[in-house]
C-alpha cells in the first residue's frame, strides 16, 4: 500500500483538476478527514509506546532535535533561496515543523530500522508538535504573513492531539472490537489522505501552472535534505547504521496532511500546495530508499556468514 500510494495520489491529483468545481467547496472536510488518519494512528499505539519514550531519553531527544531543528530551517531556507512567494514560504515552513508521519514506521520496518524507536519518536513528536509547530511557524514565517498561533494550537489540539488520544484509549480498553475493523483502518486512512489531496488540487487548480517546477525541486530537496541530514546527524552523535535509518527516516518523513489541513485553516490556499506535493514524494523517495537499504542489510549479513 505504501509503495502504490504515490500512484494513488497521482490520480487523487488528476482528480482535483478535474472535479475543482465540486471538491473546491469541500475545503471544510479537510480537518475532519484528518482528524481521522489521527485517530487511526493512536489505534496502533499503545500507552506502552509512550513510557518506552522514557527508556530511551537521549535517542528520542536526538531524534526531535533533529527533527523540529532542521526540518523548519531547511523549509525557510529552500523556499528563501528559490524565491518562492510567502504563501509557499509558510507551507515549507509548516511541513517542515509538522511530527512524523504514520507511513515513517512502515518505511521504517521495510529499511530495517528500530521500529520501536520509529514508533516513539512519531508518538513523541506529534504530542510536541502541539506547542512546537505554531511556535516554530511562527518564528520562520511570521515576518512573512500572520501567523494565528492560538488558532493553531487549538487546531491542532482538536484534529491530532484528541484523536491520537481517543486511538490509544480505544486500542487499550476496546482491543477486541478494534480487532473488528483494524484491518480496514489503513485502507480508511489512505482514502482520506487522498480525498484531502484531491481538495488541495481543486483549490490551487488555477495556482499550478505558475507555481512550476520551483516548488517541485523545493519538496524534493526538502525531503533528500531530511534524510541526509537526519541519517550523518545521527551517525555523528555515535549511533549504528540501524539507529540512523531510523532517525533519518522520522526527520525525512513529516506528516504532511497536518501541514496541509493546518495551511487551509489559517493561510491562503496556495500555503497547502508544498504538503499535498510531499505527501506524494516522500513516500515515494521513502519506498525506494527502504528497498536499497534493505537490500544492502540482506547483502552485508549473507557476506558476514560466508566470512565465518
Amino acid at each position: 500500500m505504501t509503495i502504490l500510494f504515490p500512484l494513488w495520489a497521482l490520480l487523487a491529483g488528476c482528480v482535483g483538476l478535474i472535479a475543482t468545481d465540486t471538491l473546491s467547496d469541500w475545503r471544510a472536510a479537510v480537518m475532519p478527514l484528518l482528524g481521522v488518519v489521527m485517530f487511526g494512528m493512536g489505534a496502533t499505539l499503545r500507552p506502552a509506546d509512550f513510557l518506552a519514550i522514557a527508556r530511551r531519553p537521549a535517542l528520542v531527544g536526538l531524534g526531535l532535535c533533529l527533527q523540529f531543528g532542521l526540518m523548519p530551517l531547511v523549509g525557510w531556507a529552500l523556499a528563501r533561496g528559490l524565491s518562492l512567494p510567502p504563501e509557499l514560504l509558510v507551507g515549507m515552513v509548516l511541513v517542515g515543523a509538522a511530527p512524523g508521519g504514520t507511513a515513517s514506521n512502515v518505511i521504517c520496518y521495510l529499511a530495517r530500522g528500530d521500529v520501536a524507536l520509529s514508533i516513539s519518536l512519531t508518538a513523541a513528536s506529534t504530542l510536541l508538535a502541539v506547542v512546537l509547530t505554531p511556535w516554530l511557524t511562527w518564528i520562520y514565517a511570521g515576518a512573512w504573513v500572520t501567523v494565528p498561533v492560538l488558532e493553531m494550537l487549538r487546531s491542532i489540539a482538536l484534529v491530532v492531539l484528541l484523536p491520537v488520544i481517543a486511538g490509544v484509549a480505544v486500542n487499550r480498553f476496546a482491543r477486541r472490537w478494534l480487532g473488528q475493523i483494524q484491518s480496514w483502518m489503513p485502507r480508511v486512512s489512505v482514502l482520506a489522505i487522498l480525498v484531502i489531496i484531491a481538495i488541495v488540487v481543486a483549490l490551487n487548480a488555477g495556482r499550478l501552472a505558475t507555481v512550476g517546477l520551483g516548488l517541485v525541486v523545493a519538496v524534493m530537496l526538502h525531503n533528500g535534505l531530511g534524510l541526509t541530514l537526519g541519517y550523518w546527524g545521527a551517525r555523528a552523535f555515535g549511533q549504528d547504521r540501524v539507529r540512523a535509518r531510523t532517525l533519518a527516516i522520522e526527520v525525512g518523513m513529516q506528516n504532511s496532511g497536518l501541514a496541509v489541513a493546518l495551511a487551509l485553516k489559517s493561510f491562503p490556499v496556495a500555503a497547502a500546495l508544498p504538503g499535498a506535493l510531499f505527501s506524494v514524494w516522500h513516500n515515494l523517495s521513502g519506498a525506494m530508499l527502504a528497498a536499497w537499504w534493505s537490500r544492502r542489510a540482506v547483502l552485508s549479513a549473507m557476506s558476514r556468514e560466508h566470512a565465518d
